[in-house]
């Protein structure tokens, strides 16, 4: 205890030292968020500073073992990163897709060659990944998807189609499930990564309701994918054809970082927000606010409950299900409480005043959370069925 004492006192120092002001005050716009990649550029020096600072100290990736970027932190130290950051309220010095999603995987099923190289440029912001999961017709049926890669000799021949993928026109490579045996559903997918810069690959953003959209449609055209990218460094994760079990793996991840995104967060700014507008704290909506104060607070509990059983090798397979539903709908009630707080301004869609309708156009936003990554419904499915051992029907 007095190690980690001393470990928070010292996290408290660097950070007061390291973090700009400007890296304290909350994300206003996309430009606010750093992902890095060969095409990244800083919005300010701030920004900058604040990411050289992390990747020297090892802090974008903190938990991951050194030799891989990481400043190889315990557990407890870890969460203890995290208070201190929270404390101050600094802003990520780096979100990547990377880090929430492949990282994970390549920790647990990459060749050591493919960990220094792939997980390295992860953690100093040199690649930006994209994720090639969903296919028209192949959503929470994901093994339903049938973009093939067909066996060249030294490479594969990728062709298909994917959709939803987050940023895939601005992504440099992409982990990617690739059918390489039709005769099995489960054990004939390659989980492949792969240059999105290769010829053959196209994207195609997709439009939604608020306006703006991080998903594209994703192409392959005979896209050769080389079976190596040096020595000890397959081009996939895992066995050929054993890809499914990457891809839950996976799939665990990214439903913690989709619960994670603004679901858990607190109302005090909503509550600010109507006071603008209004002058008072309507006594229904404030009662409302404090409901959803408790439960963001128990919805962080569970998430650290969670966590510290994770790492002891206690944790549950579907827990990851449990968070990526509750982060959902409290994400939701969020930004629907935002919306009662702003009042009519609320609804503006175009004015200097609402940042360019970001109220409705967030609130519009979320609706997409209960289907990305896994629909609520199936969510709920998992959670009756492995947790509560409900019979199916």
């Amino acid at each position: 205890m007095a190690d980690l004492e001393t470990f928070r006192a010292e996290t408290r120092s660097w950070l007061e030292a390291n973090c700009p002001d400007e890296m304290r005050q909350p994300v206003r716009d996309e430009e606010d968020v750093y992902w890095g990649g060969r095409k990244a550029t800083f919005k300010n020096d701030a920004q900058k500073a604040w990411f050289d600072a992390c990747v020297a100290k090892g802090y974008t990736v903190p938990a991951w073992p050194k030799e891989y970027g990481g400043a190889g932190l315990s557990a407890p130290e870890a969460k203890i990163l995290r208070e201190e950051m929270g404390r101050i309220n600094a802003r990520p010095p780096l979100s990547s897709f990377g880090i929430w999603m492949l990282g994970p995987a390549l920790l647990k099923f990459g060749t050591e060659a493919q960990k220094l190289r792939f997980l390295n440029e992860i953690a100093r912001g040199e690649i930006r990944w994209c994720q090639g999961y969903s296919e028209p017709g192949s959503g929470s049926d994901l093994v339903s998807m049938q973009t093939f890669g067909e066996d060249k000799g030294d490479h594969w021949e990728v062709n298909g189609q994917k959709i939803w993928t987050s940023y895939a026109d601005h992504a440099d490579w992409i982990f990617c499930l690739v059918r390489t045996d039709k005769t099995n559903k489960y054990q004939g997918i390659t989980f492949m990564l792969f240059d999105m810069e290769s010829q053959g690959v196209a994207t195609k953003p997709i439009l939604l309701i608020s306006g703006n959209s991080p998903f594209c449609e994703t192409f392959f055209d005979d896209v050769k994918v080389p079976k190596e990218y040096g020595e000890g460094i397959p081009a996939q994760v895992g066995e050929v054809n054993r890809g499914w079990d990457v891809a839950k793996y996976l799939l665990g991840h990214e439903r913690e970082m989709i619960s994670g995104a603004d679901g858990g967060d607190r109302t005090s700014a909503i509550g600010a927000a109507m006071l603008r507008q209004t002058g008072e704290l309507d006594a229904v909506l404030r009662a409302e606010l404090a409901m959803f104060d408790v439960d963001a607070l128990a919805y962080g509990a569970m998430g650290e409950k969670f966590l510290d059983e994770m790492k002891a090798g206690k944790g549950h397979p579907a827990q990851p299900n449990m968070m990526k539903y509750v982060g959902t709908e409290l994400n939701k009630r969020r930004h629907e409480l935002m919306m009662s707080a702003g009042g009519s301004t609320s609804l503006e869609w175009d004015s200097e005043e609402t940042g360019g309708g970001k109220p409705s156009r967030n609130w519009l936003r979320t609706k997409a959370n209960s289907i990305e990554g896994g629909t609520s419904e199936v969510m709920l499915n998992v959670v009756s069925k492995r947790i509560l051992d409900l019979p199916g029907a």
